[in-house]
């Protein structure tokens, strides 16, 4: 006979205190997620899920949370996201749902010059927000890039300081389940710097990278304002928002410039799932 093993977390709670999220963070799972060219590729993600309390139910079943991310862990992308935290929100019986999946994007860059093929890891975020009137989705890119300073070109006899600079962008879709894909954010953060970082140079190629940079100087503002304009451009997008630093190489602190949450569609996020 099987025993019957009590359901403490099924309790009702008679304190009166709801609450926003109840989960669990700092997971490390196994995740294929969609990339840019049309294939799935495995990636070792962070993973933090939660859901709302009501102030009457005691506590959250935890085990459901990985039962949902491992029935949905072959298939993530954007709108995937949205359908497995919609899932977790409804099995969970709970208002609200909220998934973050965080990890390393890899993609094949070329050298510039002898065309060596070499891979450049991505941080990349995924975060998904269901609730039972609407949806929020963000995906976001942290991209190195090669930054060299205008005024220090300006003002020197010979050279010019040169900084690595990290681009990271917000970005939610017009259409959560479309084509905006972390291939498309990492390229237009590249092309805004004044060169893209890359694993593997030879030496004509640091020649090429070193003198391509210096003929596009920028400013931490400017890198700004090409990531904005590129975003603005791009009709997928319903929101973004930017943030650039620069780890000065002269200097004994970091150069920032942000933009905060942008609206650029008119009629972006209905935030109804349809």
């Amino acid at each position: 006979m099987k025993q019957m093993l009590a359901d403490v977390q099924a309790k009702p709670d008679t304190r009166g205190i709801s609450l926003a999220e109840v989960g669990i963070e700092d997971l490390h799972y196994p995740l294929l997620i969609a990339d840019g060219q049309g294939g799935k590729r495995e990636v070792a993600a962070t993973v933090t899920m939660s859901v709302s309390l009501t102030a009457d139910v005691k506590g959250a079943h935890l085990s459901r949370f990985i039962d949902v991310l491992n029935e949905w862990r072959d298939q993530f992308g954007p709108g995937n996201t949205l359908s497995m935290v919609d899932e977790l929100r409804r099995r969970m019986g709970s208002r609200s749902a909220r998934a973050k999946v965080s990890f390393p994007y890899f993609l094949e860059r070329r050298a510039p010059v002898s065309g060596i093929p070499s891979f450049v890891d991505y941080a990349c975020e995924l975060e998904a927000t269901v609730l039972d009137t609407g949806f929020e989705l963000t995906q976001q890119v942290d991209v190195p890039v090669t930054s060299v300073c205008p005024c220090s070109k300006a003002i020197s006899d010979r050279g010019a300081h040169n900084q690595r600079g990290h681009v990271t962008i917000g970005a939610r879709p017009l259409d959560p389940r479309g084509d905006l894909w972390f291939d498309d954010l990492i390229d237009i953060a590249e092309s805004s710097g004044s060169s893209p970082v890359y694993s593997l140079l030879k030496r004509s190629d640091e020649r090429y990278v070193t003198m391509a940079a210096y003929d596009n100087p920028l400013f931490v503002e400017d890198i700004a304002r090409n990531v904005a304009l590129a975003l603005q451009a791009d009709g997928r997008i319903a929101e973004y928002r930017v943030r650039i630093v620069n780890d000065e190489s002269i200097h004994n602190h970091a150069a920032y410039a942000a933009i905060p949450w942008t609206a650029v569609a008119t009629d972006s996020w209905s935030g109804n799932g349809d």
